[in-house]
């Protein structure tokens, strides 16, 4: 099993090598770390790294990024990609992903061009493929390089070569934009883009693993892990979240008994619609 994660790596450092040189949009994260990290690997100092700023990627993300950039001497970019300016988006459709993907990817690509960079690569894995990701339609669209799902490399292949290359983000936990914590045609605002931030950040500051604040108008739906239940409900714990997350502007606070699970929002939507 180990050769064979490691003939995927081959794989995944051949491609990134036929690419030239490549400019990662990198968020940070466990996928996209790993990523700048092979592509480090595999093109030296023909790498840049480009980070999004906006209202719904946390300080705390982007200043992670920078630092993983400073320690590896890569050379980085932060573009302002505002979302909620994007023509539609506030108004959270079920494409959402697609108008932000699209409108960040072009200006990702026109970095490029200006740094003489051949190629802009993502880091959706082969677990992306399973669930409702209309942004990798405009990383089709915009032919968008996608070497971790060509390698055909999971999430949990990524962690296990992250442990054994030393990345910091081999056991850090996943991650998504803030939009993603709203009901579909729910209005997306600054301020509660900021109540679900505020509340996010509360919840790993008391040492919940993998969090995520679902917001349903002015309900906060509480995602974590099924074994951390038992510290939740502990009295001192749960009195302090719920007056918190009410001082931060929600008027109630609930927990979801199917605990933390990614794309929980498209439970909602047809097979249809997908």
């Amino acid at each position: 099993m180990v050769q064979n994660l490691h003939e995927k790596y081959q794989k995944l450092q051949d491609y990134l090598k036929s690419l030239g040189s490549v400019a990662v949009a990198f968020s940070g994260g466990v996928d996209s770390t790993f990523l700048l990290y092979a592509a480090q690997e595999a093109l030296k100092d023909q790498v840049i790294a480009v980070t999004a700023s906006s209202c719904s990627f946390p300080k705390r993300e982007l200043e992670e990024a920078k630092q993983f950039c400073r320690e590896h001497h890569v050379r980085h970019f932060v573009v302002a990609s505002e979302e909620l300016d994007i023509e539609g988006f506030r108004q959270n459709p079920k494409n959402r992903c697609y108008l932000c993907k699209h409108e960040l990817f072009e200006k990702i690509l026109a970095l490029a061009k200006e740094n003489n960079i051949a190629a802009v690569a993502e880091g959706s894995n082969m677990d992306d493929n399973g669930d409702y990701r209309p942004g990798l339609i405009a990383v089709k669209e915009l032919g968008i390089a996608s070497p971790l799902r060509y390698a055909k490399l999971n999430k949990e292949e990524i962690r296990s070569l992250s442990r054994e290359f030393g990345l910091p983000t081999w056991d850090k936990q996943s991650f998504a934009c803030l939009s993603s914590r709203f009901v579909y045609g729910e209005t997306i605002s600054e301020e509660k883009l900021r109540m679900v931030d505020q509340a996010e950040q509360l919840l790993l500051d008391l040492g919940f693993r993998q969090v995520r604040v679902r917001i349903h108008e002015n309900i906060a739906r509480i995602e974590i892990l099924p074994q951390e239940f038992e510290k939740l409900m502990q009295d001192k714990v749960r009195l302090s979240v719920y007056a918190k997350l009410k001082e931060y502007g929600f008027s109630y606070v609930t927990l979801d008994l199917m605990g933390y699970r990614t794309g929980s929002m498209n439970e909602t939507l047809k097979a249809s619609e997908l």
